[in-house]
């Protein structure tokens, strides 16, 4: 049996340093045991605004949307909650934009989503979102740990850009793409083709490998393989317009920040937030 004095003694800080990394790692472990028992679900009470899932239905060169979102809003927390079916013919989408929302507190980090132009001047937005239950708030690092149903958001701009400009007051970049129409309508069916996969067999939300920026480089390598190569500013959000500019899948004939000043949509979205034409006013 060791002495009082010897057992008292301090430890030296390598041993310090191994205990506080071997019970660092027995927390970790505890805790993705856990999680791993956790199961996702559909079935849950969600919040309003996401309380429907986008289902879609494709048949040759038409395609019927169900649970389209088309909230109006008087404030962030309070809204009138719409959904609609929408028909569109596949070969209408003409074109995909991308849009870029930092997170004001930490601008490194973004909300990213696509939106595809119809023909008829019409736009449908598609935001990979964490699935909120009913008073449920979103934290990156409860993101980790299969605390969040994903679920895809098809909206109308009016709803979903009309979210983040004017009721979050955050800055919101809008970007057009270099896709072609042929490119743009692959694009579509696979969000879509995606959302149906959500709403059969949920999915967490993980905030760093299952979040809106992944999804978005899953569907645009899957139309066009290795189009995005992994980088550090996929994981950082925030830079993620300035990588899709390095790439070549934006428009290249400015120097970037001439481009990012100019896409820009803030003013115009408070200007014209409830007017018929908002996506075309803010493409001015």
């Amino acid at each position: 049996m060791p002495s009082p004095s010897a057992t008292n003694r301090p430890l030296p800080y390598q041993a310090w340093l191994r205990l506080c990394l071997a019970g660092g790692l027995l927390c970790l472990a505890l805790v993705a045991t856990g999680c791993k028992a956790i199961k996702p679900s559909n079935n849950r009470t969600w919040a309003p605004d996401q309380s429907k899932l986008p289902i879609g239905d494709i048949v040759g060169d038409e395609v019927t949307i169900h649970n389209v979102r088309n909230c109006r809003y008087a404030s962030a927390d309070e809204y009138i909650v719409q959904y609609y079916d929408k028909n569109v013919r596949l070969s209408d989408v003409q074109s995909v934009d991308f849009i870029v929302v930092p997170f004001k507190d930490s601008p490194s980090v973004a909300h990213t989503m696509l939106s595809f132009g119809m023909k008829d001047g019409q736009y449908l937005v598609s935001s990979v979102e964490i699935r909120k239950e009913s008073n449920e708030e979103y934290s990156a690092w409860k993101g980790f740990f299969n605390q969040y149903e994903l679920m895809y958001v098809i909206g109308d701009e009016r709803d979903v850009i009309n979210l983040s400009s004017n009721y979050y007051k955050s800055d919101v970049y809008l970007y057009r793409t270099i896709a072609s129409p042929k490119q743009a309508q692959e694009l579509f069916v696979d969000v879509i083709q995606r959302a149906n996969e959500l709403a059969a067999r949920p999915e967490f939300y993980n905030t760093l490998t299952n979040n809106c920026t992944t999804n978005i480089v899953s569907h645009v390598n899957k139309i066009s393989p290795k189009s995005i190569p992994y980088d550090i500013r996929v994981m950082l959000p925030g830079y993620s317009d300035e990588y899709a500019y390095s790439l070549g899948l934006l428009d290249t004939s400015v120097p970037f920040e001439k481009l990012r000043d100019e896409s820009k949509i803030n003013q115009l979205a408070e200007r014209y937030r409830d007017d018929a034409n908002f996506s075309q006013y803010i493409r001015r």
